[in-house]
């Protein structure tokens, strides 16, 4: 269990500083509404970050702490600092959305067979973060 935590520990961590850079980097008509989104997104992930560390030490593991670590062992790849459309944005984010919700999906499912509710229940927050986060965005292309 801890080392698909430090998993998703690491993807949400990338995943941060890849919301923030998007949000300072973000060009076009829809800066306004694109730039306060994003920043939603990140203290989101910023929360989740938290949790799932002290989940991590609640089962006596140890969550990964150093950006080299962090880089290791995350499925996703930083972005350059470079000005960006809202568009190429949201495909990106769709996609890691998508990522994660399927490993917070497969956490929960071990969770359970493990009878670690704490972190079960903590994936259901994930899940429905995820899920939402993923409707919403879809809405835009449509």
């Amino acid at each position: 269990m801890e080392k698909k935590l430090n998993h998703l520990l690491a993807d949400l961590v990338v995943e941060y500083h890849k919301l923030q850079n998007f949000h300072w980097y973000v060009k076009g008509k829809d800066f306004f509404t694109v730039h306060a989104k994003l920043e939603e997104y990140y203290n989101a992930i910023n929360k989740s970050i938290d949790e799932v560390a002290e989940n991590i030490l609640m089962i006596n593991g140890k969550p990964l702490a150093m950006l080299k670590e962090f880089l290791e062992e995350t499925s996703f790849t930083e972005v350059p600092g470079e000005f960006i459309t809202s568009q190429e944005i949201f495909a990106e984010v769709l996609k890691d959305f998508k990522h994660m919700l399927g490993h917070a999906e497969n956490i929960k499912k071990s969770a359970d067979e493990e009878n670690q509710y704490t972190i079960s229940a903590l994936m259901d927050e994930e899940i429905e973060f995820f899920k939402k986060a993923i409707w919403m965005i879809g809405q835009q292309s449509e």
